[in-house]
């Protein structure tokens, strides 16, 4: 997924690293320049040295290329600008404001701006709940967002039909409840089939979801 962060202090630097962490591909927009040339010498990703509250910079960044857009400056009305922009003008799919006051959560929400959040990992989160597939669905978030139980729609014509779970092989974070096959409830253990049209429930670290979907070649 890539992501445009706004601000390259802290917040946006350990965001950066995280969203990397787990397979996106960010892009920071930061006012200073000093603070973009340590960005640059420490991350291996694209620093736009520029205003995030306009047009040409987000232009810049390639804001037309972007998923996601998440701001995280120090200043709350630089990071409403900023949403709103990639919003309205942009139509940037997810935006997402850090909130540095939070009794400006609740007057950015009702500017459009839903996704308003005060932590870095509740941001990172927020990213990891938007699994980029309709084959997962997200059923129940566990642990404040840290896990989650989801229902993944096994295709028609599945390329791995038939395999087992032990041949897949998916992440040791993860668990598969239950398989629904033609109505019928199966309790998996590692010699279960995966068939195409499948209904799996699984449960597991909501930050394990991309490589769940890459084992299972749901992308």
């Amino acid at each position: 997924m890539n992501v445009l962060i706004i601000g390259g202090g802290k917040v946006g630097y350990y965001l950066a690293l995280t969203l990397i962490e787990h397979g996106h591909n960010p892009t920071i927009i930061e006012k200073s320049k000093a603070c973009c040339t340590k960005l640059a010498n420490e991350l291996d990703i694209p620093i736009v040295h520029g205003d995030g509250t306009t047009i040409e910079a987000l232009k810049i960044a390639r804001i037309e290329k972007m998923d996601s857009l998440i701001s995280v400056s120090g200043r709350d009305e630089d990071n409403l600008i900023a949403c709103q922009l990639g919003k309205k003008l942009f139509n940037v799919k997810k935006v997402i404001s850090r909130v540095n006051n939070p009794k400006n959560a609740q007057a950015m929400r009702k500017l459009g701006i839903e996704n308003a959040v005060s932590a870095t990992d509740n941001i990172a989160r927020l990213i990891e709940r938007e699994v980029d597939t309709t084959a997962i669905k997200q059923v129940v978030s566990l642990n404040m967002g840290e896990s989650t139980i989801s229902e993944i729609n096994i295709p028609l014509n599945y390329k791995l039909n038939g395999k087992t779970l032990s041949e897949l092989r998916l992440p040791d974070d993860s668990i598969v409840i239950s398989i629904n096959r033609n109505g019928d409830t199966i309790i998996p253990r590692g010699n279960a089939q995966i068939n195409s049209g499948d209904k799996i429930l699984i449960m597991s670290k909501t930050t394990s979801l991309h490589k769940i979907q890459e084992i299972l070649k749901l992308q």
